[in-house]
């Protein structure tokens, strides 16, 4: 029989499980990205401003010792065919779990955009493996090594989802989605991706998804992981011992969450003072579930998502959407606001003590405050238009 829960009391123990109360951040960056199964990198700068909202004396230089120079963290494309920042330890689990779906969708990109044919790409895929040998390179130095006309980006690209390369740090810095490549060989010793087992793989890959996102429906995880809902439900047998059901009164369906914290959320007790957050688009907490309506109004919809379901820059007030928010550089550096209610005049300073630290992370200098009235909807603006909600145009200034 499953349990009834409070979706309140849900969203407020998600928030602290991800690191997003002041009491569960920590200096420790690879366990953060071990809690919340990975930072999304589609975009170069969100997994900094990821985990600038969950750590606790986070700079930049932190994410980058441990992405380049530890190299206990790695970048791969995994679930939702996204690429993600992993732990060491996660990025063979993650390969194997979704390589059948990630490849052939690489390869589709290659056909689309890079008129290779596929003797070409076995050609140049095996001179690069050649020349990468001990070293790394930007497509830019690989083509003009090759010498070749030929689009060299999507060749790497699918040679990183194919374990063949990986993805290492630009030259162009921490806002650039530019990479040096490396073998993977050299960059990873001793890892091999093809030791696990596919099938235990996605297990394994949905366990973490329920440690990191629980309680959530079988549509959830399927979106999320890519598996389809037949593979998930077998998954879910597989792994009764271990979880349990659930079902949130303010929500339809069924929920299923670890049996552990299932436990442990009966004990949990949120912090007294409202829980304010800034984060960055396509940040994991908004990513993590193809049913929003446990975080977002659904009037609201369109002010968070795109057409394409990619989640804008958002602030949270106790794990809900409270509204949206912006870095621009000109005039000056500032912090633009819109919020989706009227909120509580000390809730309304924390927000824009929290955007003052946020655009300072973003500046590395004091930034403005700047609140507007209005924003247009993103499913109205172009492919892109979640990356700057409130960019010229977009939202009308109030106030600053």
């Amino acid at each position: 029989m499953a349990s009834r829960i409070n979706l309140n009391s849900v969203n407020r123990f998600r928030l602290h499980q991800q690191h997003l109360t002041d009491e569960s951040k920590t200096d420790d960056i690879v366990q953060i990205t071990r809690d919340i199964y990975g930072l999304h990198a589609t975009n170069a700068t969100t997994p900094y401003v990821s985990l600038f909202a969950r750590a606790k004396d986070f700079t930049r230089d932190k994410l980058d010792e441990e992405l380049y120079v530890k190299r206990t963290l790695g970048k791969i494309r995994c679930v939702r065919t996204t690429v993600h920042v992993l732990p060491r330890e996660t990025i063979p689990i993650a390969f194997a779990a979704t390589k059948g779906i990630v490849e052939p969708n690489s390869e589709d990109f290659l056909r689309y955009t890079g008129a290779v044919t596929e003797k070409q790409y076995e050609d140049v895929s095996r001179e690069i493996l050649i020349i990468l040998k001990g070293k790394g390179m930007s497509t830019l130095q690989i083509k003009k090594h090759l010498g070749t006309k030929l689009n060299v980006s999507p060749i790497v690209n699918l040679m990183c989802d194919q374990g063949q390369l990986m993805r290492g740090r630009s030259d162009k810095g921490w806002k650039s989605n530019t990479h040096t490549y490396y073998l993977f060989s050299d960059y990873f010793p001793g890892i091999d991706l093809n030791e696990v087992d596919p099938a235990q793989a996605r297990e394994t890959t949905v366990r973490q998804y329920l440690a990191a996102y629980g309680p959530a429906t079988v549509k959830d995880i399927s979106w999320w992981s890519g598996f389809t809902m037949t593979e998930v439900r077998r998954i879910l047998q597989s792994l009764a011992r271990e979880t349990a059901e659930a079902e949130i009164p303010e929500l339809k369906g069924t929920y299923v969450m670890l049996a552990a914290d299932m436990a442990a959320l009966e004990w949990f007790k949120p912090p007294s003072q409202p829980v304010v957050n800034l984060l960055p688009g396509l940040d994991p907490y908004l990513m993590g579930y193809k049913e929003r309506e446990r975080y977002l109004d659904y009037k609201h919809y369109g002010m968070v998502f795109d057409r394409s379901g990619n989640s804008t820059s958002t602030i949270l007030v106790d794990a809900r959407v409270a509204g949206t928010w912006d870095f621009s550089v000109e005039p000056k550096p500032t912090v633009k606001v819109f919020l989706f209610r009227r909120l509580e005049k000390k809730v309304l300073r924390e927000v824009e003590s929290r955007a003052r630290a946020m655009g300072r992370f973003i500046a590395d200098k004091a930034v403005a405050i700047e609140i507007c009235d209005q924003m247009v909807p993103l499913p109205q603006r172009n492919a892109g238009g979640f990356m700057s909600p409130l960019g010229p145009s977009n939202g009308r200034i109030l106030k600053d």
